[in-house]
C-alpha cells in the first residue's frame, strides 16, 4: 500500500435583454366629456353606457435565469427567461425513437428519482423530459435545454446523457426546479473516482453499491478495488481457493457490483498488487516467499526469481480478467521490499543472478522487478484494458524500462525508488493523481497521515498537484488523466463502514468538483458545503 511515508458555476451566457412593450395609454382630450351614467335615447328611453373593453391579461415576465446548483458545478449555462421546469403529476421521461435500447436504464432511473412516469419512446409533450443520443465529441459531454415547459438532454454517448440526468436531478433537489436555458457540460478529466482497500477491511456488497450510487451522482466514473494484500485476499478464487480469506466477496457478488457500476457508467478497476503486498497469498505458499542472503523472510514479497511465483500470479490474473470487464487493470508494483535496502544486489544475490541471466551483466534487481511488471502487463494486455501501476514501481537508470502503455498512478514522492512527478511527465507518461498529501484517507491515521478534508481539497488541490502541495507546470495538464480519493484500511478497526462513508463524503464531493473543472470554484466553501447537504 501506498501507505507508508517518512514523515461555473459555469458562466451564464450573456443573454440580450428583451424590451417588454407595455400597452399604451392615450389621455382623453379636453373636448371629450366623460359619459354620464345614463343618456336619453331618441325615443326618450334611458340606455346604459357601453361597457369598456376588457384589457388583455399581461404576459408573465421572468428574470434572467441562473445556472443550476449542482456538484460538480456545470461548466457553461446559457441563461434565458422562462418558468423553468419542475416535475408535475402527468410529466414523463421519454426516450427518442431509436434510442430505447441505449437509454432505457437512464430514463427509468431518472423517472423513479423524480417521481414521474417512464414513457418509453412516446412522442414528447408539454412537461416531459426527453433523452436522446446525438451529436459528436466527448462521450461524457451533454447538452441540457429547458424551454417551452420541457427538458431535452442529449449527448454523443449514453454516458453524457446519464450525466445530464444527474444535473437535472440535482437541480430539482437543490431548488425544486430546473432553470430555463441551456447547459453545455463536459468533464475536464477522463478518470475521476474512488479507490477502496477491501483487502485489509471487508466492506459489504451493499456498502460498496451505496458508494457507487453516491459516485454516480457526483459524475465520478472509476472505482478501484485493492483486494489483495498482506492481511487478506478478499475475492473468491477457483484456481487458488487456498489463498482466499474469510469474509470475502463471492464472484456472484462481484458480478452484481460490476453490473450496477456499468449501469451507472462507472468502471471497476481491480488490483492484485505484486510482487509485494502478497502476504495473504504467501501464507498458503511459503515456498514462494522472498528471503535475503541470511535466510530471513521478507514480509509480503514473493521471490521473483522463482518461476512458480509468476505462474501463481498469472493464474489469478487470467482467472479474474473476465470478472472485471471494465476498461482498466491495476498491476500494483509498489513497495517491493527487495528494493528498499541499501544494496539490493548484495542482500538478494538470487535476484541479482536472475537479473543478469535474463538482461545481461549490467542488469540489477530493479531490472528484474521491471521485467516482472512488464510480464504481468503482457498477461492482461490482450483484454484491451488500460494498464496501471504505482509510481514507485517505475525505476530510472536501468537496462529495462516499464512498458510505455502503463499509466503511472502517482501517490508518493517519498518512498525509496519514487521520483518527482516531472521525471515521469518528461518521459511522456500519463499520470493519475492520488497525491497522499490530499487524497489518502488512511484508517487510524498512522505514519503521520491525517484524514483529508473536503475544504482542503476544494480550496488548495488541483490535478496538477501531484506531489506535496506544489503543482507541476500547466503545460503537462494533458498528461494528467484525473484523480481518485483513496481509502486505505491500515488500522481496519479504527472506523466502521458508516464512519468511513461519512468521513469521505465531503472529500469525495470536493474531488468531483476539481476533476470535473479544475478552475477555481465559483462558490465559497461554506456555500458548497451547504449545497452538498441539500443534495
Amino acid at each position: 500500500m501506498k501507505r507508508r511515508r517518512v514523515h461555473a458555476i459555469a458562466t451564464a451566457g450573456v443573454a440580450a435583454l428583451v424590451a417588454l412593450a407595455l400597452p399604451g395609454c392615450t389621455a382623453a382630450s379636453d373636448e371629450v366629456r366623460a359619459p354620464s351614467p345614463t343618456a336619453q335615447g331618441a325615443a326618450g328611453t334611458t340606455t346604459a353606457p357601453a361597457a369598456a373593453p376588457t384589457p388583455p391579461a399581461p404576459s408573465p415576465t421572468y428574470a434572467l435565469s441562473t445556472a443550476p446548483r449542482t456538484i460538480p458545478a456545470v461548466r457553461e449555462h446559457e441563461a434565458a427567461r422562462g418558468p423553468g421546469w419542475k416535475p408535475a403529476p402527468d410529466a414523463r421521461v421519454v426516450v427518442a425513437q431509436g434510442d430505447t435500447a441505449a437509454l432505457s436504464d437512464e430514463a427509468r432511473l431518472l423517472a423513479g428519482e423524480l417521481g414521474i412516469k417512464y414513457g418509453e419512446s412516446a412522442a414528447p409533450r408539454a412537461g416531459d423530459v426527453e433523452l436522446s443520443v446525438e451529436g459528436a465529441g466527448n462521450p461524457e459531454s451533454y447538452t441540457l435545454t429547458v424551454k417551452d415547459g420541457r427538458v431535452r438532454i442529449n449527448g454523443p454517448d449514453e454516458a453524457g446523457v446519464f450525466y445530464g440526468t444527474r444535473t437535472l436531478k440535482q437541480a430539482v433537489r437543490a431548488s425544486g426546479s430546473a432553470p430555463e436555458g441551456t447547459v453545455r457540460d463536459a468533464p475536464a478529466k477522463p478518470q475521476r473516482g474512488l479507490n477502496l482497500d477491501i483487502a485489509r477491511k471487508h466492506f459489504t456488497p451493499e456498502w460498496i453499491k451505496s458508494r457507487l450510487r453516491e459516485m454516480a451522482d457526483l459524475k465520478l466514473n472509476q472505482l478501484g478495488l485493492h483486494f489483495s494484500d498482506d492481511q487478506a485476499f478478499r475475492i473468491q478464487s477457483d484456481s487458488h481457493p487456498e489463498i482466499v480469506s474469510t469474509p470475502h466477496l463471492t464472484k456472484a457478488q462481484v458480478r452484481d457490483i460490476t453490473a450496477l457500476a456499468s449501469r451507472l457508467h462507472i468502471t471497476v478497476v481491480p488490483e492484485i498488487d505484486s510482487p509485494g503486498h502478497l502476504g495473504a497469498v504467501l501464507r498458503a505458499h511459503p515456498d514462494l516467499q522472498l528471503r535475503d542472503v541470511n535466510g530471513r523472510a521478507v514480509k509480503g514479497a514473493v521471490d521473483i526469481s522463482n518461476p512458480a511465483s509468476a505462474k501463481l500470479i498469472d493464474d489469478l490474473l487470467r482467472e479474474y480478467r473476465p470478472l472485471f470487464p471494465g476498461g482498466a487493470w491495476h498491476l500494483g508494483a509498489d513497495e517491493y521490499q527487495a528494493l528498499v535496502v541499501r544494496d539490493p544486489q548484495a542482500s538478494f544475490p538470487q535476484l541479482a543472478r536472475a537479473a543478469q541471466q535474463r538482461y545481461g551483466p549490467s542488469a540489477r534487481v530493479q531490472d528484474l522487478a521491471t521485467g516482472w511488471l512488464n510480464d504481468r502487463a503482457d498477461v492482461v494486455r490482450p483484454s484491451g484494458q488500460a494498464l496501471k501501476a504505482w509510481n514507485d514501481g517505475f525505476f530510472a537508470g536501468g537496462v529495462v524500462g516499464a512498458a510505455k502503455d502503463i499509466q503511472v498512478e502517482y501517490w508518493t514522492g517519498k518512498e525509496i525508488g519514487a521520483r518527482p512527478p516531472l521525471e515521469y511527465l518528461r518521459e511522456g507518461r500519463k499520470l493519475v493523481n492520488l497525491n497522499d498529501e490530499y487524497l489518502y484517507y488512511v484508517l487510524g491515521e498512522p505514519n503521520q497521515f491525517t484524514y483529508p478534508t473536503g475544504r482542503r481539497i476544494y480550496e488548495q488541490w488541483t490535478p496538477l498537484v501531484l506531489r506535496g502541495t506544489t503543482p507541476v507546470p500547466a503545460s503537462y495538464d494533458g498528461q494528467i488523466l484525473g484523480g481518485r480519493l483513496a481509502v486505505w484500511a491500515d488500522l481496519s478497526g479504527a472506523q466502521t463502514q458508516d464512519q468511513v462513508a461519512a468521513g469521505i463524503r465531503m472529500p469525495l464531493a470536493a474531488l468531483s468538483q476539481k476533476v470535473w473543472d479544475a478552475r477555481t470554484p465559483q462558490l465559497p466553501w461554506s456555500e458548497f458545503q451547504a449545497l452538498a447537504g441539500r443534495l
